[in-house]
């Protein structure tokens, strides 16, 4: 009997144990397993699934670059190309809400936008972007973006800081930006930055470019163009697949010389002696005209250079300065100048003044030149008008002014003489 029960305990004891290595086993293999594959995943993770790299690492004043490299086969590949300079851009918001049917009055802001932003898309979405090109002023640029499927390398601008501000009509009306709301979340704050991306570079071509070649079996080349007069410094290219996929950003440098000079608050580089010389010939017309030469400035420096409206606005408002105030010594000595009319029309200009600026942000630059056109139209037909035979003819006083003019300019050159 106790032979029996040591026979039990001997194969139950064996039993255990064998339990026991197997069970031992048959977790080794599948730790050893695991670890196995999580060093090939830090594998797969460190391997760039998309490659890049470019032909050229400088440029001066703009030029092409030839970007090829690898990426998985049968993807679409993208690259997104910005300059790291910034620069400001705005957005005013009036239109007509299509579920509210009121006009919102808010004015978006950013000093944060690249100087510099395109996107190259493959060659065979060519024909879709001269469908959007053809939509004219209604394109869309997030739509566009979604539409050529470029929306995955759409990143940079979506992450910068925007103002957001409630303005109201007597608001705009005396020039104020309103008051200032609360940060967006990250959903609205890009959908806003595309808006802004429009409102800065206007079409659809500048920031979008049908220039990339992708081969069966992934490898890809693109030419980047960057346009003569475009921002100095880094340009960042990085080619996207998608959101999770994407190279290692490459970078090249743009170099400028004078007489080309960068002007940083309109984000855009030009040869400096150009507008130099354009301006000499305005300002002595100007004058002549008994004026600064600011309203004959302004519309040329924004039809000849990529120049936003707001920057020349404001940049030919202190240059006029200059022009004036030789003006102003050269008038006073032959007594054309009358102070009290001067004084008080010189009064309302410095509510104008003040008013002026803020209203420029807030349109856009074919309202400016919708606006500055008609003005300068109607000018022109005022002024035609009064020199006509018939005009001056039935009045008689303006004729009696022309001659005293004369008279004084006459007896200026005597007492010069």
């Amino acid at each position: 009997m106790k032979r029996y029960w040591m026979l039990v305990v001997v194969a139950l004891s064996a039993t255990m144990v064998l339990l026991c290595q197997n069970w031992s086993f048959g977790e080794k293999p599948g730790k050893a397993e695991t670890q196995e594959t999580k060093e090939t995943q830090l594998e797969q993770k460190s391997e760039a699934p998309v490659t890049i790299q470019v032909d050229r690492t400088s440029l001066s004043n703009g030029g092409d670059i030839i970007v090829n490299g690898t990426a998985p086969a049968g993807k679409a590949v993208y690259l997104e190309v910005y300059a790291d300079k910034k620069m400001s851009a705005s957005r005013f918001d009036a239109e007509v809400d299509k579920d509210t049917g009121k006009r919102p009055y808010i004015f978006y802001m950013t000093s944060g936008m690249p100087a510099y932003y395109k996107i190259y898309i493959p060659k065979d979405k060519k024909e879709d972007l001269e469908k959007i090109k053809k939509e004219g002023k209604k394109w869309s640029y997030s739509a566009a973006l979604k539409d050529l499927g470029a929306d995955v390398a759409y990143a940079v601008p979506a992450k910068i800081k925007i103002d957001k501000y409630q303005a109201t009509l007597w608001g705009s009306i005396i020039g104020s930006r309103g008051e200032l709301l609360q940060p967006m979340d990250e959903k609205e704050n890009r959908k806003r930055s595309m808006q802004l991306i429009k409102a800065r570079f206007r079409n659809p071509q500048a920031v979008l470019a049908p220039t990339v070649e992708i081969a069966p079996d992934g490898a890809y080349k693109a030419k980047v163009s960057i346009p003569e007069g475009s921002v100095p410094g880094n340009y960042t290219i990085v080619a996207v697949v998608d959101k999770n996929i994407k190279s290692i950003p490459i970078t090249v440098q743009n170099n400028i010389s004078f007489p080309t000079v960068y002007l940083e608050n309109a984000g855009t580089s030009i040869n400096i002696l150009l507008p130099f010389f354009l301006t000499l010939c305005i300002a002595v017309f100007g004058v002549l005209m008994g004026a600064g030469g600011g309203f004959i400035l302004n519309p040329l420096l924004v039809s000849i250079w990529p120049l936003p409206h707001t920057v020349v606005a404001g940049t030919v408002m202190p240059t006029v300065l200059f022009s004036q105030a030789s003006g102003i010594y050269n008038y006073s000595r032959i007594k054309f100048i009358n102070w009290k009319l001067g004084t008080s029309i010189g009064l309302a200009m410095v509510a104008g003044a003040f008013i002026g600026p803020k209203l420029t942000e807030m349109i856009t630059l074919d309202q400016f030149k919708f606006i500055f056109g008609w003005i300068l139209v109607i000018l022109a037909v005022l002024m035609f008008w009064q020199t006509t035979p018939g005009y001056i003819s039935k009045n008689k006083k303006e004729q009696a002014i022309l001659k005293e003019f004369k008279k004084k300019a006459e007896e200026a050159k005597v007492n010069k003489g």
